[in-house]
């Protein structure tokens, strides 16, 4: 089942500067795919298009079938949850308030919490194995815990698409290991987990798919594996193929 359908797309900041253009790709339940590429080439451009948060230049994204542009803001938000880069506007709300936050799509305009809006946030806590930080505050964390307390948030807004920005930045190799083995579990679980990163070694052990973006260029597709072993990604990317083996 397609849960994102991104057809003949064209991003950017205006017809005086397309990033990119001509852009079809696909997810569906149960995959994990990485979008990878230098800095500045269009990958949090391409996110923030995908989710409504940026016009298209030209082209359509589709949610379920249903065009972006038909979807009202808490639609979107009840089919796709979004992870952005940086911190909370406030680092002082406590882990379980910043979780349940995810909810808002549901809770209507008073956020009130209902029997199962409070399932959902404890199964999101349980899924991302952060009960004992519930009662923290945001700035006692650690990069990696408010990573997964982020995620934790994503979840309990219970889309079927969840979309990550930069997940792994800032963080320590045992953390980002730990991340996307997470993000692993939770595609398997059924979920279409999309991520940007810049950790192509440790993305090609976990994620289906690879989208390579570059400069001007067609954007690579394809199983990483399969690409670092023929050698095609590291010529796209301009990495030396000894690096990537």
């Amino acid at each position: 089942m397609e849960l994102l359908k991104i057809d003949q797309l064209s991003i950017g900041y205006g017809h005086e500067k397309i990033l990119a253009k001509n852009i079809n790709l696909s997810v569906e339940k149960g995959d994990l795919v990485a979008l990878v590429g230098q800095n500045g080439v269009g990958k949090s451009t391409l996110i923030r298009t995908i989710c409504g948060l940026q016009p298209a230049i030209g082209g359509h994204t589709f949610l379920d079938g249903t065009n972006v542009k038909e979807l009202t803001p808490k639609t979107i938000a009840q089919k796709v949850s979004v992870v952005l880069t940086g911190k909370p506007d406030s680092l002082n709300l406590s882990v379980l308030e910043l979780i349940a936050l995810g909810r808002h799509p549901y809770s209507g305009w008073l956020g009130s919490l209902k029997k199962d809006d409070k399932e959902k946030i404890d199964e999101s806590i349980s899924q991302m194995e952060i009960n004992y930080l519930v009662k923290k505050r945001l700035y006692e964390l650690s990069d990696g815990q408010l990573q997964k307390v982020m995620i934790a948030r994503a979840l309990a807004q219970d889309t079927d698409l969840i979309i990550l920005d930069e997940p792994t930045s800032h963080l320590d190799l045992k953390n980002k290991i730990e991340v996307l083995h997470l993000l692993k579990k939770i595609a398997e679980a059924g979920k279409g987990v999309l991520i940007s990163s810049h950790e192509i070694q440790l993305s090609a052990q976990v994620c289906d798919q690879f989208w390579c973006m570059d400069f001007g260029k067609e954007m690579l597709v394809g199983n990483p594996k399969e690409l670092i072993k023929s050698g095609v990604l590291q010529d796209y990317l301009h990495i030396p193929r000894e690096i990537l083996t």
